[in-house]
């Protein structure tokens, strides 16, 4: 409330001229009007300027909003990297909805639990992911309007839904007169993150955090006018890390990818002249390891952006040797992405290869846009000595922290106690005050950018006849930074069971990507309650590696 007896608040209050809504919407405007003749999208022989990108976004709003979809409703879609997936970034939330972009790796099950949780009204789907899609449409209780896109690079898949997405898009007026959100802390986007639990949870981002990290991606990455960005990173996690809305916001161009493979992204970097690229370790791994056959020459300095497991030294040196130059991100699906950032000293370019790497690993510090990041002890809030040894759990501050988790009102007070967002990391913090984190604390396994809960993974071991316990833990691995490996005790008259057959179980049963990729047998260390001692497990897969 003003303040009578403040000077600075007598009649200066809040009007329609001195105060709008933030909104991420409004960068796709702009950049409309300031360079309507950009491109703002590449793919394959598809270019679109800028112009034409509002143009079809407001078609795309329009045609949801004459099939009755507004505020409080949810549309999902799942695709690749394409161009409809950046067109709903702008025109589902331009129709007053939430955007639920989903999972291509997920399985019927777990897809089905989401359109189910986020009570999504409208799914855009892909043809390549109808099979998946159709068991998933099975298994829901909902009634959903189901759009396919007909991408022609796709080989196979099936057309079954109410009509394609071009179809629905052209129902639309080009001149739609969509409005903003009348409250910037009204819902953009829903993205699901597994948690600790078998089932995910909906994380709700507003317009206001997106804005901001959008924004802040820019000034964290020195983000120049105009760059050409490669979608190497997917836009289902946490929206491309909000890039769907920061390239917009200089103009960049959107260069869509639907293959992220080594071949394949360095015939755009080539090609498209690319500036920019963001990705998980795994995507900087096979890059440094591309073949001679799939490289190609850069044209410039290729600046890419890498966040979860900080990738090995011997990766960040290939990728430098090669011409890249890597910035570490970190951040959580709660953080809307990545708002932390290892800030780079230009003294220590005279360091050598390993030290540089080190330096880098670390998380860093925190976003401009990020008000507070601290590594303290999370159940008194009390501050740690920077030492670079003391651990403690991470935690954030500020507008690009999540709305919290849809329906789920326990799991969202439990993660802002104390005024923090709780991360579960581990971390320390250093005397420069940079961050580092050390363990997860929920022993969720990041494995190529995606995250597993090991709940889950146990719960579908402890399913087969022959298993008596079971626990998983996160192991090395080159390609994917990290892998879940399970402990198996069998039970009596069962020692015919092989590891090949308990991973194969797990793989029908459960997206591939979260089966176990190694299975050993025995005993599992427990403390005197009963509880398995998961760090002397670790030190098992880390010592048979």
């Amino acid at each position: 409330m003003p303040d009578a007896g403040n000077i600075f608040d007598q009649g200066l209050d809040k009007n329609a001229a001195n105060h709008q809504p933030l909104s991420p919407l409004g960068f796709l405007v702009r950049a409309a009007q300031a360079h309507p003749n950009r491109i703002a999208v590449a793919y394959g022989d598809t270019r679109r300027t800028y112009q034409e990108l509002y143009r079809r976004s407001r078609m795309l709003a329009s045609a949801l909003s004459k099939r009755g979809i507004g505020i409080g409703d949810t549309v999902a879609i799942i695709s690749p990297n394409t161009p409809p997936m950046l067109e709903a970034h702008y025109g589902v939330p331009m129709s007053g909805a939430v955007l639920n972009t989903l999972n291509i790796r997920l399985d019927a099950e777990g897809l089905a639990f989401i359109l189910d949780h986020g009570e999504a009204k409208v799914l855009i789907t892909d043809r390549e992911f109808s099979p998946t899609i159709k068991a998933a449409l099975k298994k829901t209780s909902r009634d959903i309007l189901v759009i396919d896109i007909d991408d022609p690079a796709v080989e196979g898949g099936e057309l079954f839904g109410a009509l394609d997405y071009e179809a629905l898009v052209a129902e639309g007026d080009p001149e739609f007169e969509w409005q903003g959100p009348t409250d910037e802390w009204n819902a953009i986007s829903l993205n699901y993150t597994s948690g600790t639990t078998g089932n995910p949870k909906g994380v709700v981002y507003h317009h206001r955090g997106a804005y901001l990290l959008a924004v802040g991606n820019a000034l964290a990455w020195n983000l120049p006018a105009q760059p050409v960005y490669l979608w190497t990173l997917p836009m289902f996690h946490c929206n491309g890390w909000c890039f769907t809305w920061t390239i917009t916001i200089h103009a960049g161009t959107h260069v869509c990818l639907r293959r992220v493979e080594p071949g394949a992204i360095y015939a755009a970097l080539a090609d498209e002249k690319v500036t920019h690229l963001c990705g998980a370790p795994i995507v900087l791994n096979a890059i440094a390891n591309a073949t001679d056959e799939q490289k190609r020459p850069l044209p410039h300095l290729v600046e890419v952006a890498t966040a979860g497991a900080a990738p090995p030294a011997t990766v960040i040196g290939a990728m430098e040797e090669q011409g890249f130059r890597v910035t570490h991100l970190y951040g959580l699906t709660e953080t809307y992405g990545p708002s932390v950032v290892s800030d780079w000293h230009s003294e220590w370019d005279t360091l050598d290869a390993d030290d540089r790497a080190a330096k880098k690993a670390r998380q860093g510090i925190r976003y401009q846009v990020l008000e507070g990041l601290i590594v303290t002890d999370p159940e008194t809030l009390e501050p740690l000595p920077a030492d670079g040894e003391t651990m403690g759990e991470v935690m954030f501050r500020g507008n690009v922290v999540m709305k919290g988790y849809l329906k789920n009102p326990k799991a969202t007070v439990d993660a802002f106690a104390g005024g923090w967002f709780h991360s579960g990391d581990l971390g320390v913090t250093h005397e420069d005050g940079y961050i580092e984190l050390k363990d997860r604390s929920k022993d969720i396994i990041i494995s190529g950018g995606e995250n597993i809960s090991t709940i889950e993974v146990e719960s579908v071991l402890y399913r087969h006849p022959a298993v008596l316990e079971a626990a998983v833990v996160a192991g090395p691995d080159e390609k994917w930074g990290e892998v879940p490996c399970a402990f198996v005790t069998l039970k009596p008259n069962q020692d015919d069971v092989s590891a090949e057959a308990i991973i194969e179980f797990c793989r029908d049963n459960m997206a591939h990507f979260k089966s176990p990729k190694r299975v050993f047998f025995g005993e599992l260390p427990k403390t005197s309650t009963g509880k398995i001692q998961k760090y002397v497990l670790r030190e098992l897969v880390k010592d048979s590696a």
